[in-house]
């Protein structure tokens, strides 16, 4: 059945008529995710915006019946066009599910609807005095698009990701069914981890719509490090030296300088380390100052004899968030001329080889490749530019840069796999990935992905084509 009028006023009746949008231009900004380039784009046909649990399951119900595609989309932040609709499908838009459901200082948790924002879920948590550790980027990422991501960030290193924090989930499945897993308890093992399954599964699954959330008591300090390297490989190769102290930091980043420069340009502010050619950022916290100071002190030692030029440590917090506001602006001055950010993964003691790889790649295409990313986890992200960076500004258009983008990023991936690494290590497969991921992970495992999938949505209907075809 088309999403037609009959469609539409059936879905009318469950969310009202101001929870359905079909005007063309209500519905653009719901056809792409912020992959850089317009690749992707797909209007969908209609965007339902449920207003409770409850009526998600009746809509997905109503998609089951009649067969219509739905694709689940929470702040659109992510990279791999994995919330673009199916061309005859529709958008299930969670903005509205909105509420904290529960606040638990007692149990450390906190529970949510899938369409809360990670701001809201920070604040909810300093609200009980409590911290939710993990920080993917985008405050404005919602949790329910969090956890069917995986999300990660800078803070992995530590404290792993999103999935580490998951205790429970309410799901709505391919049926329309409402099912919960997990819960507020620390330990399971009950069989399967359907639970488990979800987390990463981009809505091809099922559609999240409640989230309990694991937390943690908040950090009495937080100190940042910042350290110059006149080279990429020197500044990533003094990390294990670091974390053989026995002191984890809970953020460990790599940026280089061409990089920065165009985020301090674009924010009209200085990045403390000009020297070299790239910088580790250091963020370390613990339950007073005068530790997490001896301990920055001691990490500092071990920088300075693995050659980094200087050392800065920001101790108040207007000058960490300065730093980190910097840090976190790459990717938009970056974008106006990006065709992609990859997003790879290898092991730790291979990340200067990649990038050396990398830039290598630069001299043979003749296209700039600012290289940035978590150096302890061992997340790179390059960006493909189809513009020239120079001085921190971005230029004049790079000819035939099509045919390179996809050149470059074939040899990215090839390096990768060669290296024992994975080609998304934060933001998924979507459609952008989806034709790269059986080199990578083998038609076995993918074979088992296709079953499982087959199993949980027998029709097909829960956002098509994305990770893989069907």
């Amino acid at each position: 059945m088309p999403v037609d009028k009959e469609w539409l006023k059936r879905a009318a009746d469950i969310v009202g008529a101001d929870g359905i949008l079909v005007d063309p231009s209500d519905l653009e900004s719901y056809g792409h995710d912020e992959y850089a380039l317009q690749t992707y784009v797909q209007i969908p046909k209609a965007v339902v915006k449920p207003s409770s649990e409850e009526q998600v399951g009746r809509i997905v119900g109503l998609c089951a019946e009649t067969g219509v595609p739905i694709t689940p989309r929470g702040g659109g932040t992510g990279l791999s066009a994995a919330c673009v609709s199916d061309p005859a499908g529709i958008v299930l838009s969670l903005e509205r599910l909105n509420k904290i459901v529960e606040a638990d200082p007692k149990n450390h948790v906190l529970t949510v609807q899938a369409g809360v924002t990670l701001e809201q879920i920070n604040g909810a948590a300093e609200e009980i005095g409590l911290f939710f550790p993990p920080h993917p980027g985008d405050e404005s990422a919602m949790a329910g698009g969090m956890v069917a991501t995986n999300a990660g960030g800078a803070r992995a290193v530590k404290y792993g990701t999103i999935k580490r924090f998951v205790l429970g989930l309410q799901v709505v499945l391919a049926s329309g069914q409402i099912v919960d897993l997990g819960g507020t308890f620390m330990k399971a093992s009950m069989g399967y981890s359907l639970m488990d399954l979800m987390i990463g599964s981009e809505g091809t699954l099922g559609i999240i719509t409640r989230v309990t959330l694991a937390l943690l008591p908040r950090p009495g300090s937080i100190q940042t490090l910042l350290a110059p390297f006149a080279t990429v490989a020197a500044a990533i190769e003094s990390v294990p030296a670091i974390l053989e102290r026995g002191t984890i930091p809970f953020a460990v980043e790599f940026v280089e300088r061409s990089a920065i420069a165009c985020a301090e340009r674009l924010v009209d502010k200085s990045w403390p380390a000009h020297q070299g050619s790239a910088s580790l950022l250091l963020m370390l916290d613990g339950p007073d100052e005068d530790l997490v100071l001896s301990q920055a002190e001691a990490i500092g030692e071990v920088l300075e004899a693995k050659g980094a030029l200087d050392i800065f440590l920001a101790e108040s917090r207007e000058r960490q968030e300065e730093i980190l506001g910097i840090r976190s602006m790459i990717y938009e001055a970056l974008r106006p001329g990006t065709a992609e950010l990859f997003d790879v993964c290898v092991p730790r003691s291979q990340i200067a080889g990649h990038v050396e790889f990398v830039h290598s790649l630069e001299e043979k295409y003749g296209v700039p490749l600012p290289t940035y990313g978590h150096a302890a986890d061992g997340n790179v992200h390059t960006n493909f530019m189809r513009t020239r960076v120079e001085a921190g500004m971005l230029g004049e258009e790079i000819p035939d840069w099509p045919m390179k983008h996809e050149a470059v990023r074939g040899e990215i991936f090839d390096d990768v796999i060669r290296r024992k690494g994975i080609i998304s290590g934060e933001h998924g497969i979507g459609l952008a990935k989806r034709d790269y991921l059986i080199n990578n992970l083998g038609e076995t495992n993918v074979a088992l992905m296709r079953s499982i999938k087959k199993a949980l949505d027998p029709r097909g209907i829960l956002n098509p084509g994305k990770i893989f075809r069907l």
